[in-house]
C-alpha cells in the first residue's frame, strides 16, 4: 500500500472525527457549563463512551502491549482487572459525591468544589496548579505516541516530529472549537470503534498464524516465563502499586474528574459504573495479546519500538494497519482535547479568575474564554517542543502522570467524607505527598521502590497520614463550612 494512501486513511478519520466535533458546536451554548459540562446533560450511553475514549490514549495502545510483549500478559490483570474495579469503585465513591455537590453548587472545577468547602482561593489554585504539572507529561505522552506510531508504519518516511505535530494540530483546532459536547460526541465514535478493531486485528492476527494454541506455544518456545503467572518483573507488590496509582490517579485527572459533574442523573452515573470494568476487558484483553504473542513470532521490535504497528504491519494488509493506527491516533485526540479542554478551565477558573478578583480587575466572560483557548495553544505547543527533545518512553510519562494525580486522592477522599478534614490538614496532605513523589521521581534524594512497593503507592499514604494527623491538631479556619458536602446534598434528578 502506498504512503499517500496510508496517510489519507489515517488524515481521513481525524478530520471525520474533526467534523463530528463541529457538528456538536453548532448545539453548543455560550455558556461555561456547556463548555466544560455539556450543561450536566450526558446520558449513560455518552458519558461511559466519553469517560472511556479519553483513556484510551497512548499509554493503552503502545505502552500496554509493549509491557506485555517484554514483561508477559501479566499486565492484562493490572489494567484490565485491578483497574477496571478500583476505578469502578472510586466512581461511585468520589463520582457519586461529586455529582450530588455539582447538581446543588454548580461546580465546573475540583479546585471550585474544594475552595468552596475550605473558604480558600489559595487551595484552589494549588489544586490546580498541580493538575496543570502532571497533566503536561500525559498531553506528551499522546504526542509521542503519535509520532513513534506513524515513523514506524511508513517506515520512517513520515518522521517523528511529523507525526506529533500532526496530532498537536488537530487537538488544538478540535479543543479551540468544539468544546465537551463535541469532544463527548466524538468519543462516542471512538469507544465503539477502538474496541472493534482490536478484536478485528487479534482475531486476523490470529488467522495468520494458525490461532491461540499456535501463538502460545509459540510464546512458550521463546519465552516461557510469559505463560506463566508471575515474575520477577511481576510481584505482587510492583502489581498492586501500579493498580493502585492508575486507579486512584485515574479518579484525580481532570478530564475524567470533570466528568463525575456531567452525567444527567444519578441513574446514569451507577449504569456507568457498573459497566466500567467489562469495558476494560472487552479493550485490554485484545491489544496486550497481540503484545504478548507477538513475543513468540518473528518479528523485530526496537528497545525503544511500539510492538502493536509493528506486528499489524507485518501480518494485516496495509489499509488496515493503517485504519488501526488512525484510530489510536483519534483516541490519543481523545485524550488530549478532553485533557486540553479541562485544563483550561483548571487555568481560567482557578487560577486566572482568582487572581484577577483579588486584584479587582473585572473578570468578562469574552475574556476568560479567550485566555481559555490561547492557553490551549500555549500548553499543547510546550507539550510537543519538549517532546522533540525529551521523547521519555511511554510507560515513563505515563506512569509519572498517573502516580502524580494519584497523590491527590486520598487527601480529597478525606475531605469528601470525614467532616473534621480541616484547610491546613488538607493542605499539608497535598503538599507532602506531592513534593515526596517529584523527589522520588527526578531526583536520587528519595528512593523510588521501598520494599517493591513504588514511591507513588508510598506518598499516597504519606498524603493521607499528613491530612489526617494536621486536622486532628488544627482548629477549623473562620471561613471554612464543615457542613457543606454532608447537609442537604442528597437531592438531584433521577
Amino acid at each position: 500500500m502506498t504512503l499517500s494512501a496510508q496517510l489519507g486513511i489515517i488524515v481521513g478519520y481525524l478530520v471525520l472525527a474533526l467534523l463530528i466535533g463541529l457538528s456538536a458546536y453548532r448545539l453548543t451554548d455560550r455558556t461555561a457549563a456547556d463548555f466544560y459540562l455539556a450543561s450536566r446533560t450526558l446520558g449513560t450511553v455518552v458519558l461511559l463512551s466519553t469517560t472511556f475514549a479519553t483513556l484510551l490514549s497512548a499509554f493503552t495502545f503502545f505502552a500496554g502491549p509493549n509491557i506485555a510483549y517484554h514483561e508477559g500478559p501479566e499486565w492484562i490483570l493490572v489494567m484490565g482487572l485491578m483497574d477496571g474495579i478500583i476505578f469502578a469503585i472510586l466512581w461511585y465513591v468520589i463520582g457519586y459525591k461529586q455529582w450530588l455537590l455539582g447538581q446543588q453548587y454548580d461546580y465546573v472545577t475540583l479546585g471550585e468544589m474544594l475552595g468552596d468547602r475550605f473558604g480558600s482561593g489559595l487551595l484552589r489554585g494549588l489544586i490546580a496548579a498541580v493538575s496543570l504539572l502532571w497533566l503536561f507529561p500525559y498531553v506528551m505522552l499522546q504526542q509521542v505516541g503519535a509520532g513513534t506510531a506513524l515513523e514506524t508504519l511508513t517506515d520512517g518516511a513520515i518522521p517523528y516530529w511529523a507525526g506529533a505535530g500532526l496530532i498537536t494540530a488537530f487537538m488544538i483546532l478540535y479543543v479551540v472549537l468544539a468544546g465537551m459536547r463535541g469532544i463527548a460526541w466524538t468519543d462516542t465514535l471512538q469507544g465503539a470503534f477502538m474496541l472493534v478493531v482490536t478484536w478485528v486485528a487479534m482475531l486476523w492476527l490470529l488467522t495468520a498464524i494458525g490461532g491461540p494454541t499456535s501463538a502460545t506455544a509459540a510464546l512458550e518456545t521463546e519465552a516461557a516465563a510469559h505463560v506463566a503467572l508471575g515474575s520477577d518483573h511481576y510481584t505482587p507488590q510492583w502489581m498492586l502499586s501500579r493498580a493502585l496509582v492508575i486507579g486512584f490517579g485515574v479518579a484525580m485527572f481532570p478530564q475524567v474528574n470533570q466528568r463525575f459533574f456531567a452525567a444527567g442523573s444519578r441513574t446514569v452515573l451507577k449504569r456507568s459504573f457498573a459497566l466500567w470494568p467489562i469495558l476494560c476487558v472487552l479493550l485490554f484483553v485484545p491489544s496486550f495479546m497481540i503484545g504478548a504473542w507477538a513475543h513468540g513470532l518473528d518479528v523485530t521490535v526496537p528497545a525503544d519500538g511500539n510492538v502493536l504497528p509493528i506486528v499489524l504491519t507485518e501480518f494485516t494488509p496495509g489499509w488496515f494497519a493503517a485504519l488501526v493506527i488512525a484510530g489510536a491516533m483519534a483516541a490519543m485526540m481523545s485524550s488530549s482535547d478532553s485533557m486540553l479542554l479541562s485544563g483550561s478551565s483548571y487555568f481560567t477558573r482557578d487560577l486566572y479568575r482568582p487572581l484577577a478578583e483579588f486584584s479587582s480587575r473585572d473578570v468578562s466572560e469574552r475574556r476568560e474564554d479567550l485566555l481559555a483557548r490561547v492557553g490551549v495553544v500555549v500548553f499543547a505547543t510546550a507539550a510537543f517542543l519538549v517532546s522533540l527533545v525529551n521523547p521519555a518512553t511511554l510507560f515513563e510519562l505515563g506512569d509519572a502522570a498517573f502516580s502524580g494525580f494519584a497523590q491527590l486522592a486520598l487527601p480529597v477522599l478525606a475531605a469528601l467524607y470525614w467532616r473534621r478534614t480541616t484547610r491546613a490538614g488538607i493542605g499539608a496532605g497535598i503538599l507532602l505527598s506531592q513534593t515526596f513523589y517529584l523527589l522520588s521521581h527526578f531526583t536520587t534524594v528519595v528512593p523510588g521502590t521501598y520494599a517493591g512497593w513504588t514511591a507513588g503507592v508510598v506518598g499516597m499514604a504519606l498524603g493521607l497520614g499528613a491530612t489526617v494527623g494536621v486536622s486532628l491538631v488544627t482548629t477549623p479556619a473562620a471561613a471554612e463550612r464543615r457542613a457543606l458536602y454532608f447537609d442537604g446534598n442528597e437531592t438531584g434528578a433521577e
